[in-house]
């Protein structure tokens, strides 16, 4: 059986605000991951070539510990928004996803950030199949609870 969570509407839409907090932490820690995991890496590379010695090793724990933070922060923040039962399907343009049934099949709510509310929807195709919400998608969408 299915355990994915689904969404009316109005029950996505009041995420919307929670949702994209947790995005902008993300998208906030996701360079200072990707900056310390490659200084991480060079050092290494470093130590490598020069027979496996660490020359200097406060500087390398320092830039571990930096990259395990923002690591931690980033995986955090993914999951709670896994927790919520929303989606993450791009962290660098911020689109999301809310499972929902429209007539009797699974379907997405989509949200991207920068919009100011959840207007689209899409099927198996993704973005670029999204389609505008209108009243026969609004009268034959349902959540887990019934409406």
């Amino acid at each position: 059986m299915d355990m994915a969570k689904r969404f009316t509407l109005p029950e996505a839409q009041s995420l919307i605000p929670l949702v994209n907090r947790l995005l902008l932490e993300a998208i906030r820690l996701k360079p200072d991951f990707d900056r310390a995991a490659g200084e991480l890496a060079k050092m290494k590379e470093r130590i490598h070539m020069m027979g496996g010695s660490v020359v200097d090793r406060p500087p390398f724990v320092e830039v571990k510990e930096r990259r395990d933070r923002a690591s931690k922060g980033l995986r955090q923040a993914i999951q709670e928004l896994i927790d919520l039962g929303v989606e993450l399907k791009d962290l660098d343009s911020g689109l999301v996803d809310f499972p929902t049934l429209f007539r009797g099949r699974e379907v997405y709510l989509c949200w991207k950030m920068g919009e100011t509310s959840i207007e689209f929807w899409h099927g198996e195709e993704g973005f670029r199949g999204r389609k505008p919400i209108d009243q026969d998608f609004l009268d034959n969408h349902k959540g887990d609870r019934t409406q």
